[in-house]
């Protein structure tokens, strides 16, 4: 495998235009050995934290030092992060030409994509900075903070607010930017094992700052609370009752209710 990703690497940078020579080598260590360095990291150090820090994996909860700022800034996160996540995979993934196929027009889903994406970055933009106001200003909270934390904090911003960013320039205060064109073929091609970077070569500025903040809080996931999101509670669905003992020998006059029968 790793022989097979150096021999693509090689392969891009031997396939590169060479008018810009240095620029050139630039482009492939961004945007063909930085991906998969990513990747790799990405796969190999959540690996290493379920392997080894399996106490660890947890996001650390602190709703019994303060409720009242959680419940209104975490829905608005975890809801407007899912959105745009959704959205993502959609742009990147997806090719237009499947869009098409199915009866969406470039036109329609294009204005879809930037109404629905603006506002879901800004409402989750916005129950980040509650959260992060939370956890400055409430004692017991920001006791509880780690540097880790804070580096993810700041990372994770960094990213919302570029991704924001690029597409307010490029499609509210700018002419219009298709990125399906450009940076979606890219996203694709690493993954197919053949990175063409190229087409990353004359994307807008902030786009590039966006994919290139992307990578590296993918570099941090597996080492901050982030790991939760790649975990869900099925076993809750399924898992038996908690069974409670007790030395009180008065039944109670109420019958007792299914899953809470009284033990010989």
């Amino acid at each position: 495998m790793i022989s097979v990703l150096a021999a693509r690497v090689q392969g891009a940078a031997a396939t590169a235009p060479h008018g810009g020579g240095q620029a050139d080598v630039l482009d492939v260590l961004l945007w063909v050995a930085l991906p998969y360095v990513a990747i790799a990291v990405f796969v190999i150090g959540h690996y290493w934290r379920y392997r080894y820090d399996k106490f660890g994996w947890t996001t650390r909860s602190s709703q019994l030092y303060e409720k009242r700022l959680l419940r209104i800034g975490s829905p608005l996160f975890h809801f407007g992060i899912l959105i745009v996540l959704l959205g993502h995979v959609g742009g990147l993934v997806i090719p237009d030409t499947w869009t098409e196929a199915a009866g969406i027009s470039e036109h329609a889903y294009h204005v879809a994509a930037v109404t629905l994406g603006t506002a879901a970055g800004f409402c989750t933009l916005t129950g980040l900075a509650i959260l992060i106001y939370r956890r400055r200003t409430v004692g017991p909270v920001f006791s509880a903070t780690t540097r880790n934390d804070k580096l993810m904090y700041a990372v994770l911003t960094l990213v919302i607010v570029l991704g924001l960013a690029a597409t307010v320039a490029a499609n509210l205060a700018g002419g219009g930017y298709d990125y399906r064109e450009t940076v979606s073929p890219w996203f694709r091609s690493v993954f197919m094992l053949r990175p063409d970077p190229d087409l990353m070569a004359d994307v807008p500025i902030l786009f590039q700052l966006h994919a290139l903040s992307a990578m590296l809080l993918f570099c941090i996931w597996p080492f901050t609370r982030l790991v939760h999101m790649l975990t869900a509670p099925v076993g809750y669905l399924t898992r038996p009752y908690i069974v409670y003992h007790s030395r009180d020998e008065r039944l109670g006059a109420r019958a007792p209710r299914r899953g809470w029968e009284r033990l010989p």
